[in-house]
C-alpha cells in the first residue's frame, strides 16, 4: 500500500477581516481594524496551492465556512432581518460581529490532529477535530469543520472524532509534528502542550497557553498511539509570552528533519534527546536536528518573520522550505536561510519565498494555511474528489474570487446590504464549485 502526504489548504473566505480577536497572536493584535483585502487574501493562498501542486505535491482545497454567521447573532438575542441584527450587534457587541465575520477557519493547521494508520495500534487512520476553545471566534468553527470533514472523508474508513469536551483546550496539528523516513513508513508522533489541568507546570505571564496536556493525552489514547512512538513536550512559557501561541510558530519538521528555535520547549535538550532516541528505535535511522540559537535569530525575530511557520516538503534527501516573504525581507534571516540550504548536514536544498501578506497580517504563515495528512492511496481515492487540486478547479476558484470577493473590507462598514448581497452571491458560487460542501 502506498502512502502520500496531502496538504489540505483552507481557502480564505470573502469576509477575511482584521478583527484582532486572537490574544497572544502579536500580528493579529497589532493589525486590529486595518482595512483588509479578502480578494487578495484568497488569491495569495490559491497561488501557494498552485505553486506546490505544480512541483508535484498532492494538494486539496477546503471550502470557506459560510459567513457572516447569522446564527451566532440569533442565539445572542438579536432579532429582525440579517441587516437589522448586524446593526444592533455593531452598537451593542462589536466583538461578536467580528466573530460572526471571522475567516479564521482558513488556517487549517488548527482544524484537526491526525494519526496515520502506519502509527496506530489498530492500523486505522484517526482524525480528531480541534475544539479551539481558547478563542471564542475560533471555537465557533469546530462543528462546521467536523461536518465538512465527515462529508470529505465519508467513504474512506478514517476514524473521525468530534471535538474534545470544552474542559480541555485542543488547537489541532499546529502543535503536532510527525517524523518518519518516508510517508509510507512507521513514524514518531510529537505532540506539544502549553498547560495542564492536573499538573503544576510553569506558565506564561502575559498570554494564555492554548494546548492542554490532557487534550493531547486524550488524542494519544483515542488514536491508539504507543509510548515507544510518541513524545509529549511542554512549550516554553517564555516563548508563549513572546508571541508563540502555537508550536508551529517556533518549530517545524518534515520526515527525518527537525527544525526549531533553542527556546521552543521546557527542558529542550532532554526533549530533543528523547525524540532522537525514539526516532531511532522506530525507524532504525538518525533524526537530523537543527536548532537555531537565540543569538542567531531571536524569539522576537522568529515571531515577526514566521520563519518556523515555513512549510517544509519533499523527501528525506531533498527538501524545499517555503517561507513567507517576510523572511526574505529580513536580511539576517535571508542570509541564515542561504547558509542553511548550502549546508550539506541538513536536507534543505531549496528555499522559496511566498507573498502571503494578507494572511501574515492576521498571524498566519504558509504552514498555518494547511493541514498535512498522511493517507493511503485507497484513502485518497475514496476522499471527495472535488476538493483535489486541478487546473480546472484553480481556474474556477480564481474566477469566482475575482468576480465576487470584496477588494476592501472595513469593520465600520459591515452592516451594508450591498455587501451582504455580494457575500451571498460569493457563497452560492463557491458552494457550487465545492459540490455542496458549504451548505
Amino acid at each position: 500500500m502506498k502512502y502520500y502526504e496531502v496538504n489540505f489548504d483552507g481557502l480564505p473566505g470573502p469576509t477575511h477581516l482584521y478583527g484582532g480577536l486572537s490574544d497572544g497572536n502579536l500580528a493579529s493584535s497589532s493589525n486590529k481594524d486595518l482595512i483588509s483585502n479578502p480578494r487578495l487574501a484568497a488569491l495569495q493562498s490559491l497561488e501557494k496551492i498552485k505553486f506546490l501542486a505544480e512541483l508535484g505535491f498532492k494538494q486539496a482545497i477546503l471550502p470557506p465556512h459560510q459567513r457572516p454567521n447569522y446564527e451566532l447573532l440569533k442565539i445572542s438575542g438579536f432579532k429582525g432581518s440579517n441587516l437589522e441584527m448586524l446593526k444592533q450587534a455593531l452598537e451593542q457587541d462589536p466583538e461578536l460581529v467580528k466573530s460572526a465575520f471571522s475567516s479564521s477557519f482558513m488556517w487549517t493547521a488548527n482544524a484537526a490532529t491526525m494519526t496515520p494508520a502506519l502509527d496506530s495500534e489498530d492500523k486505522n487512520t484517526h482524525l480528531t477535530i480541534a475544539n479551539l476553545i481558547t478563542n471564542f471566534h475560533r471555537s465557533t468553527e469546530a462543528f462546521q469543520t467536523y461536518k465538512i470533514f465527515r462529508e470529505v472523508f465519508d467513504e474512506t474508513g478514517i476514524k473521525l472524532y468530534p471535538p474534545l469536551p470544552r474542559t480541555v483546550g485542543d488547537e489541532g496539528a499546529a502543535n503536532y509534528i510527525r517524523f518518519a523516513e518516508e510517508h509510507g513508513a512507521p513514524g514518531l508522533e510529537f505532540l506539544v502542550y502549553g498547560y495542564s489541568l492536573e499538573l503544576n507546570l510553569a506558565e506564561p505571564v502575559n498570554y494564555a497557553a492554548r494546548q492542554c496536556l490532557e487534550a493531547s493525552m486524550a488524542i494519544v489514547e483515542s488514536h491508539q498511539l504507543r509510548e515507544e512512538n510518541t513524545v509529549l513536550a511542554q512549550q516554553n512559557p517564555e516563548a508563549i509570552d513572546a508571541g508563540v501561541f502555537h508550536n508551529d510558530v517556533i518549530s517545524t519538521g518534515n520526515l527525518n528533519f527537525f527544525f526549531c528555535h533553542e527556546l521552543a520547549f521546557v527542558n529542550q535538550e532532554e526533549v530533543i534527546e528523547e525524540i532522537k532516541e525514539k526516532y531511532k528505535e522506530v525507524t532504525g535511522s538518525e533524526l537530523i536536528t537543527k536548532q537555531v540559537l537565540d543569538k542567531e535569530i531571536s524569539l522576537e525575530e522568529a515571531v515577526l518573520s514566521y520563519l518556523f511557520n515555513s512549510q517544509i516538503v519533499g523527501d528525506k534527501d531533498s527538501m524545499i522550505l517555503l517561507a513567507p516573504i517576510e523572511c526574505e525581507e529580513n536580511i539576517k534571516i535571508y542570509n541564515y536561510l542561504n547558509r542553511l540550504k548550502e549546508d550539506d548536514a541538513n536536507p534543505i536544498k531549496e528555499v522559496y519565498y511566498m507573498d502571503l501578506k494578507q494572511s501574515m497580517l492576521n498571524g498566519g504563515g504558509p504552514a498555518c494555511l494547511r493541514l498535512r495528512l498522511v493517507l493511503s492511496e485507497e484513502e485518497i481515492k475514496n476522499t471527495k474528489q472535488e476538493i483535489f487540486y486541478s487546473e480546472a478547479l484553480y481556474l474556477k476558484l480564481r474566477k469566482s474570487i475575482e468576480t465576487y470577493y470584496p477588494e476592501k473590507l472595513s469593520f465600520s462598514e459591515l452592516a451594508n446590504q450591498e455587501l451582504l448581497d455580494q457575500l451571498d452571491e460569493a457563497y452560492r458560487d463557491l458552494n457550487g464549485i465545492f459540490a455542496g460542501l458549504i451548505f
